[in-house]
């Protein structure tokens, strides 16, 4: 069922928000990029937000190298941990339940962005959301992610095809944190990551940062109507296995 703002009658691109729960990484890599085809024929410019969580996962970003992971191929069988080589911005991520991603699909021509005024909506939204849900985010100058006191909260790695951007952020909500020692996410050193439960000292609501993120990223992009759903519709092309009684609750 989709919920939507009845209030707001605008016209210009609508925004799209699928909340997909628990889903294995490569999967929804095949759902961006179905999006990403199809989004190439459209004329209305419609964004889609995909928000998710991953099992545990490693991914190496364009800037990231096997240089940027201490552990061994033994000690990474040995936790079945599987390493993705994938063409986005950005080094290595470690992607696990408790972290948010979400992978805006977005025309960019379509909308006149560049792709780094693009990244600096999508930041601006994120930060924009933080800051409502009592945080203090900080940005730096010259570099793409959000920051607290305690470490990096945000890591972006986007990548474009045909102009139409994917890939996107992913927010570490309350993640367990103990991977993240053996992995380089900061290709310029210096920053240790960390979760917005562990700046706040007590649990975040899941559902919570959602909400405010879909807002926020809908006025980063400058549209005024958005639809969220629960699942997507080629989910079931792509994924026959998918339960949609699995999902969270919105």
């Amino acid at each position: 069922m989709a919920s939507s703002n009845p209030s707001i009658e605008a016209r210009g691109p609508t925004v799209e928000a699928h909340l997909l729960g628990k889903v294995e990484y490569d999967a929804c890599l095949a759902l961006q990029n179905r999006l990403v085809f199809e989004s190439t024929g459209r004329q209305d410019g419609q964004i889609t937000l995909l928000f998710c969580e991953h099992p545990l996962i490693l991914t190496v970003g364009r800037r990231g190298s096997w240089g940027h992971i201490e552990l061994s191929q033994r000690e990474l069988a040995s936790r079945q941990l599987r390493v993705r080589w994938v063409n986005h911005g950005g080094a290595c991520m470690v992607h696990l339940p408790g972290q948010l991603a979400v992978y805006p699909i977005v025309p960019l021509q379509h909308h006149g962005f560049s792709v780094a005024g693009y990244l600096d909506r999508l930041q601006q939204g994120i930060v924009a959301a933080l800051e409502e849900l009592g945080f203090a985010p900080e940005t730096r100058e010259g570099r793409y992610g959000v920051w607290g006191r305690t470490g990096q909260l945000v890591a972006l790695g986007v990548a474009v095809k045909d102009w139409t951007a994917y890939h996107g952020a992913v927010i570490n909500v309350s993640p367990a944190m103990g991977l993240f020692r053996y992995v380089r996410t900061d290709p310029e050193g210096g920053s240790t990551m960390s979760s917005l439960s562990a700046l706040r000292r007590q649990p975040i609501r899941m559902a919570s940062v959602r909400e405010a993120l879909v807002r926020h990223l809908v006025s980063a992009f400058e549209c005024e109507r958005f639809h969220t759903y629960a699942g997507h519709a080629l989910w079931q092309e792509l994924q026959p296995n998918f339960n949609p009684t699995s999902l969270r609750a919105i």
